[in-house]
């Protein structure tokens, strides 16, 4: 019932925002002389910021067309080169790049946000590298004769997309980057390859803002899945997708609700996020306003995911805490961390990190014990929050530089 009063809900602000969009318009029209008068401005800023939060959003695209280095600007070219019912494998390839280019798989959460949530770090990272990307379905389009999806899986996906950029013709591994949550499973998926000494095992495992070990610095995040059971989630925030999508009867963890809690963390400063594009757009200041839009684009086009990837995450990071306790299992086998030792290891985190606390990726240092200390990085980027790691200008030209240099050196 959740997920259909939700549709509901959608279809009606769906209409609503059309019609505010189209009062806009008609109040701002040079035509029509109520747009001189004191309140015509405001009215029409009011309806437009109320037409912008209740739009319908879809899949955004990356978009990045050119990226600009030494005041030249360089086409990407952008391709899926694996599909697979759960998610893509896109590359990323800007003209100019060497041949002998490391070649950087960046695994992005599945939570609730698509992929594009990576673009800036996409862009930056594709000056230097040769950039993969796994670019996660919406659970509620995959059918369900393509059966479940859970943490298992997500590990094997890891692992063969790893596998599909191989070696290249100098015999160089590939390297890989994963932002905020899989870093758990990418770490597991780096333990199995060693372990098993796959040819494209990691050359490289950069972790940022992972909840490695959410028993360090707990967020309220972390808090959250600590104080309830995990049949408290399975009743509470598992829904059934409706009849009108292609994924009908699937059991997901809706994205809206994903959403609603996010905004719930920072409410006050979403309200006033959208005060400021509402005062922008009364004195004609269209581009702050359209950097706001811009944002929420992004930031409000959510996905679905499986309903057993969901529980499993919370029940065996945020419960079980199976990582630092050396008791996860992939397909029942122990994923021994232990046996990192030909994977250079770099864990990232931001000061002021309200998702992933500070302690929490670090953590993976320590588990990789046979590691030898030459192979083992750590970065706390100041001042810089979950988001701030891998997107704006503490990314572009704090963190990344770090990061290319890490490749660098132990490619």
């Amino acid at each position: 019932m959740l997920y259909h009063a939700y549709e509901l809900q959608r279809a009606w602000l769906s209409s609503a925002s059309a019609i505010a969009s189209i009062g806009a318009e008609f109040i701002s029209n040079p035509a029509n002389p109520i747009g001189y008068t004191g309140l015509g401005p405001m009215a029409a800023s009011a309806l437009e910021v109320f037409a912008h939060a209740t739009a319908p959003r879809g899949k955004p695209a990356f978009g990045i067309e050119t990226v600009e280095m030494g005041g030249e600007r360089w086409p990407v070219e952008e391709a899926t080169v694996v599909n697979k019912p759960f998610g893509d494998l896109k590359r990323f390839r800007r003209q100019g790049l060497t041949e002998d280019a490391p070649r950087l798989l960046i695994v992005a959460p599945m939570s609730g946000h698509y992929a594009t949530l990576l673009r800036g770090t996409v862009a930056r990272m594709v000056e230097s590298t040769e950039v993969y990307i796994t670019d996660w379905a919406d659970a509620k389009t995959v059918p369900m004769y393509h059966g479940r999806f859970g943490l298992d899986d997500y590990i094997d996906y890891l692992m063969e997309f790893t596998q599909f950029i191989g070696i290249d013709a100098n015999g160089r591994r590939p390297h890989m980057m994963a932002v905020c949550q899989p870093s758990v499973p990418a770490f597991a998926a780096t333990a199995l390859m060693n372990l098993h000494k796959d040819p494209a095992t990691p050359a490289t495992l950069t972790m940022m803002g992972g909840p490695i070990d959410t028993r360090c610095s707990p967020t309220s995040v972390n808090n959250l899945a600590m104080e309830r059971p995990i049949e408290w989630f399975r009743h509470s925030v598992i829904a059934t997708v409706p009849m009108n999508h292609l994924g009908a009867g699937r059991r997901v963890y809706p994205g809206f609700l994903q959403l609603a809690g996010f905004m719930s963390m920072n409410l006050g400063s979403h309200m006033m996020s959208h005060y400021e594009m509402f005062k922008h757009l009364t004195v004609g200041d269209q581009e702050s306003a359209q950097a706001t839009k811009d944002f929420y684009d992004e930031y409000r086009a959510v996905c679905d995911m499986t309903a057993e990837f969901y529980l499993q995450t919370v029940e065996e990071v945020f419960q079980k805490h199976s990582i630092p306790n050396g008791e996860f299992r992939h397909k029942g086998e122990i994923v021994d961390l232990g046996k990192i030792t030909d994977t250079a290891l770099l864990a990232i985190e931001g000061e002021r990190d309200d998702i992933s606390g500070l302690g929490q990726t670090k953590a993976a240092l320590d588990l990789a014990s046979e590691l030898c200390a030459g192979k083992k990085r750590y970065l706390m980027a100041e001042g810089a929050g979950h988001y701030g790691i891998f997107n704006g200008s503490k990314w572009r030209h704090t963190i990344a530089p770090v990061v290319e240099e890490f490749i660098e050196t132990h490619s």
